[in-house]
């Protein structure tokens, strides 16, 4: 972590941009003195903090390229290769995870996959397509109802532990999200959710959608999947699944009973920038059927239509941006240049290392185990009080060698120790 100030870079640069340019040489010394200088190094060995952010090689030359084309691939017309290997890569993707065939373009109906920028965009799209089918099989049977009246009945529901761009989600969609109390595992289970759901309906409101987590984003904690998928299966609710850390282990089959229910949900999401080797930003995201979106989103001038249209997926309608980059390059240069194996290896040493540090903590009888480790993530903390724990999180990140976030969960704080970057080693 630089051990700079906030304000540290405006003096470092001239008040404005230069009249005549500048050589090369200029700038990329400049890139040490005022860019460097203030970055937080995530790929750093001793970077434990959040959830790791995706690296490598393949990657990387795969975002220059795309920079290089420079495509926007918001209609298939655009960029037709830009539009086809998105198809493609999420139905490999989909297939290394194990995902249902109802989810995969493959299966010759509507579902398929898309790129969005991040897992926050993948819930808010996911609740838009909630919303509109909702609203309109609310319209059939209440036809002198107005969609205001609609809106403020509304209710969609997630785990208390559920990431915080979940809530943001129901704040952007304008809808009520009720947040759960999940059980002692802090996991969400079916019969809460139900509990819910049937107390809301008997108030008058109308259930759309919800969130199960893979992963909470505290602790790493797997809502009951396949309990929740009943409830919502009964109730005709959209279930949106966000496994944005966990989803990656996934392509590894001995993690695969976490996500048992999944053929229940109607969209799936996860992030391989964060765990598997593909630079920010490319969040998969899968829907059984998309016409809740494309029809919730569907704007269509003069300008944007083509002659293939329908035949092929326009993305534009599948997302919040109408542009696009042309990420699914970085999905096949990883793909193809570590192969399905060598990314299962990546996974299983980071959660071998999770493990190992696991161990250094019960072996040492200051510290207890916060939450059972399952991933590449420990949750720890010194036996005793609140207060002890901020001093020592405040000592480790004040020497600014090793960098790590607390979190807090039924008033107990503690620190989580992400495996993040692949340099990270045993010694």
């Amino acid at each position: 972590v630089p051990s700079v100030k906030p304000g540290y870079l405006r003096p470092l640069v001239p008040e404005q941009a230069p009249q005549q340019p500048e050589p090369w040489t200029a700038v990329m010394a400049d890139i040490e003195r005022v860019v460097m200088s203030g970055v937080t190094h995530w790929h750093s060995p001793r970077f434990h903090a959040y959830f790791p952010t995706a690296n490598s090689y393949p990657a990387i030359v795969a975002d220059m390229l795309s920079g290089a084309i420079a495509c926007i691939g918001f209609t298939w017309i655009a960029s037709p290769a830009c539009t086809e290997l998105e198809v493609v890569m999420l139905d490999w993707l989909g297939q290394m995870l194990g995902l249902p065939d109802e989810f995969l373009a493959k299966s010759g109906g509507e579902a398929g996959g898309v790129i969005q920028g991040t897992a926050s965009e993948a819930t808010l799209v996911a609740l838009l397509g909630a919303k509109s089918r909702m609203m309109q099989r609310v319209k059939e049977q209440h036809p002198e109802w107005s969609d205001t009246d609609i809106l403020a009945k509304l209710v969609g529901y997630c785990n208390k532990q559920a990431h915080s761009s979940v809530e943001r989600a129901g704040l952007l969609g304008g809808v009520k999200l009720r947040s759960l109390q999940p059980d002692a595992q802090h996991r969400l289970r079916g019969d809460t959710l139900r509990d819910a759901i049937e107390e809301d309906i008997r108030n008058g409101l109308i259930p759309f959608y919800v969130v199960a987590t893979l992963g909470t984003t505290s602790s790493c904690a797997f809502d009951a999947l396949d309990e929740i998928g009943d409830v919502c299966n009964t109730h005709d609710i959209w279930l949106h699944v966000d496994a944005a850390y966990a989803g990656s282990a996934f392509i590894c089959p001995e993690y695969r009973y976490l996500m048992k229910g999944v053929e229940k949900a109607d969209s799936f999401n996860f992030n391989p920038h964060k765990w598997m080797l593909v630079n920010f930003d490319c969040s998969a995201m899968w829907l059984k059927q998309p016409r809740w979106i494309v029809d919730a989103f569907n704007v269509d001038p003069l300008y944007l239509k083509h002659d293939q249209q329908g035949s092929a997926p326009d993305y534009r309608h599948w997302q919040i941006p109408l542009g696009r980059r042309f990420r699914a390059l970085k999905l096949w240069f990883v793909l193809r240049l570590y192969g399905v194996e060598n990314l299962q290896k990546h996974i299983r040493k980071q959660i071998a290392l999770a493990h190992l540090f696991e161990k250094l903590c019960t072996s040492d009888e200051r510290f207890e185990i916060f939450e059972e480790v399952t991933m590449g993530l420990v949750c720890f903390k010194l036996k005793g009080s609140n207060e002890i724990n901020e001093e020592l999180l405040r000592r480790i990140n004040g020497r600014g060698k090793i960098h790590l976030v607390p979190s807090k969960i039924d008033d107990v704080y503690f620190l989580r120790l992400a495996i993040c970057s692949r340099f990270s080693e045993e010694s």
